[in-house]
């Protein structure tokens, strides 16, 4: 497993871990190789967590474990690295992206772009046709679609309390409740509101949980806070099927490790390694706190709910949280920890998986930059929980394939099998050896094994898009150009590559608008590779043997939120209407950037455009309060989201009907 975090400031707490921020290059493409022969015995070949014993069995194991990744400067040896305080950051910009492509909850609004149906991901904005929820500087906003007005207000901290105000906020909603997600940037004082009872803030006990905050909020009537949960760690993600929310929460231990540049790296290693082995249990558990009902509670993930691969690191857990969203208010969340890492997660409302990224083991081939990283040096580790019910999941399976994933849908579960997409070897460099390919495991309920792959994707490139629909896949490499495969998965056992097409830059985000129609957000580029602008495409995908794109709509110089977090993509079928969230920067730095959703008309053939919605009621500063960043429908209405309110716009038009400020 990895090490948490690479400390720098030795008297800093270590928090959850840094993965290493590579710079993906790539290069040439060929065609793609043949399925080579599976072993069972490695890749994707599940294996089984054990709980610990006892919890001295468990202090033992932890403190062995965490010892050797102890160097100098903290966690990770002799390498330093800042440390984050919240959540790790990110491998590359695409890693942020959570979903897309659920069909709408009802025909007369849009639901958040997600990545299965029936399984909500957590937003910025939501809405069930009757309001719309959304948070800004940590005020919570309810807004009524028919008199297009503020209905009802709640502060989620204080007007001084940065921690909240600056926070990355999201949404979930079920009913007249709505879940707060709020991930602080960084580490504060803990300070909470009291539930049921909007108005002053009031401290929290000392050795208060310092991490994600998730908040229960009653949207019948004024909004009021139900309850108030928080834990150590980072906040990872969330999903909900029905009621029930599962939140992914990363931790580290709490460890203080002496601040001094005096003596030698061994003599700083030691003292080190001496404050991991007189560590108690507690300072891995996440403490967690919650308040409701007029009382706050207090604990720690209990042992018996902590289990372990055969290797650890000790130096992070994960924690999957369940939480009944039509409750009066929260509980403990039922936490079940793993001794692992985690940055994905994906759903199809039965199972949720967990990938566990492994690129930081790939440091010291990348800073020696022609070196090749070492096969065991790059994998994924992946766990399986069983969903199915509102109660505490069920721990399945794990497995682990070959490479790294580029985001939630580089994984995708159909008739029973998980496909995984992954790229692999050194994409870095004047000569990049990396190549990606399809693996394909069987989830039979006890293990994760594969039954096929496919491999020899784009070699010299790394993946940027990955799109399973069905039985069919669709995935996008880059580097110079832009390799769209088409790739058969009908049969387990016998995936293959029906298709290629190669056209200047590349899809980022893949959105399938009919059976034989698909659209690509991403970039346009130069024969070299050289970014010109956001460009929409639109493929012919009806013969996967021959994908040809149909058209394109390019926008000179501009990047699109949706490139990397497709929760901005916007696709409203009964229109056939496409918007999405685009900035074009003057290349000379001669005047302020363009900012506004543009808003295009699919049909079979291309691409017609209809206009861009922007802003100009905003308060357009430093802070980029008009830039628009969502896109909902409810009714005839396009509702439009930025840092400075929420504007309505007519649906056939663009006309502007109605500015609703929340600043």
């Amino acid at each position: 497993m990895t090490p948490q975090g690479r400390v720098r400031r030795r008297s800093a707490t270590a928090a959850t871990g840094v993965l290493v921020g590579l710079t993906l290059l790539a290069g040439c493409t060929s065609a793609p190789q043949r399925p080579a022969p599976v072993d069972p015995g490695v890749p994707g070949g599940g294996f089984r967590l054990v709980a610990f014993d006892s919890c001295a069995e468990a202090l033992k194991g932890l403190r062995t474990a965490a010892r050797a990744y102890v160097g100098p400067w903290g966690f990770g040896g002799p390498v330093r690295a800042d440390l984050t305080g919240g959540g790790a950051v990110p491998a590359m910009a695409e890693r942020a992206a959570p979903g897309a492509g659920a069909p709408d909850a009802a025909p007369t609004f849009s639901g958040t772009n997600t990545h299965e149906a029936g399984v909500d991901e957590p937003d910025l904005v939501k809405t069930d046709g009757r309001r719309i929820v959304t948070v800004n500087g940590g005020v919570l906003h309810v807004v009524d679609p028919a008199t297009r007005r503020v209905t009802g207000r709640l502060d989620l901290g204080t007007s001084t309390d940065d921690a909240v105000r600056w926070a990355d906020v999201s949404l979930l909603l079920h009913g007249d409740r709505a879940m707060v997600l709020v991930s602080p940037q960084w580490a504060a004082r803990p300070v909470g509101i009291v539930p049921g009872r909007p108005g002053p803030t009031t401290p929290l006990p000392e050795g208060t949980p310092t991490g994600p905050r998730l908040v229960l909020v009653d949207l019948a009537g004024q909004p009021r806070m139900l309850g108030d949960y928080r834990i150590d760690g980072g906040l990872v993600d969330a999903r909900q099927v029905g009621a029930t929310a599962r939140v992914v929460v990363r931790s580290a231990p709490r460890l203080e490790f002496p601040s001094t540049d005096e003596g030698t790296d061994a003599d700083r290693t030691a003292a080190n390694q001496a404050v991991v082995d007189r560590a108690p249990i507690e300072n891995w558990l996440p403490r967690w706190a919650v308040t409701g009902a007029g009382r706050t509670s207090t604990g720690t993930v209990d042992c018996g709910q902590v289990t372990r691969p055969a290797t650890y690191s000790g130096t992070s857990m994960v924690t999957l949280l369940s939480f009944d969203l039509g409750a009066t208010t929260l509980d403990d969340g039922s936490p079940v920890t793993v001794v692992a890492d985690g940055d994905t997660v994906y759903s199809n409302g039965a199972n949720l998986y967990i990938a566990s990224d492994q690129r930081w083991r790939m440091l010291p081939a990348l800073q020696e930059r022609d070196s090749d990283p070492k096969p065991e040096d790059q994998r994924t580790e992946i766990y399986q929980f069983d969903i199915t019910g509102p109660d505490r999941p069920r721990y399945v399976t794990a497995a682990s394939v070959p490479g790294w994933l580029i985001n939630q849908y580089a994984m995708s579960e159909w008739n029973g099998h998980l496909r995984v997409a992954t790229t692999s070897g050194r994409d870095w460099g004047l000569r990049p050896k990396s190549t990606s390919s399809v693996h394909v495991l069987r989830a039979d309920g006890g293990t994760l094994r594969e039954t096929g792959r496919v491999t020899g994707l784009g070699p010299g490139e790394r993946i940027y898009a990955v799109r399973f629909v069905a039985g069919t896949g669709y995935v996008v490499t880059f580097r110079e150009t832009d390799p769209l495969y088409t790739l058969d998965l009908r049969s387990p056992d016998r995936p293959k590559v029906l298709g290629e097409l190669k056209i200047p830059g590349y899809s980022a985000y893949l959105h399938p608008v009919s059976d034989d129609r698909l659209l690509g957000i991403g970039q346009d580029a130069t024969e070299e590779g050289r970014r010109q602008g956001t460009q929409v495409s639109l493929f012919d995908v009806g013969d996967l043997a021959r994908p040809t794109r149909l058209a394109q709509h390019h926008v000179r110089h501009g990047n699109s939120e949706a490139e990397f977090d497709p929760h901005a993509f916007l696709y409203w079928p009964a229109e056939r209407l496409v918007v999405v969230p685009v900035t074009a920067y003057d290349p000379g730095g001669r005047g302020a950037p363009d900012t506004g959703a543009l808003a295009l008309r699919v049909s079979d053939a291309g691409f017609q455009p209809v206009g861009t919605v922007r802003h100009s009621q905003s308060t357009s500063d430093h802070l980029g309060t008009g830039t628009i960043r969502r896109s909902l429908v409810v009714g005839d209405v396009l509702w439009t989201v930025s840092g400075g309110g929420l504007q309505a716009n007519s649906l056939s038009t663009l006309d502007t009907l109605a500015w609703v400020p929340t600043t």
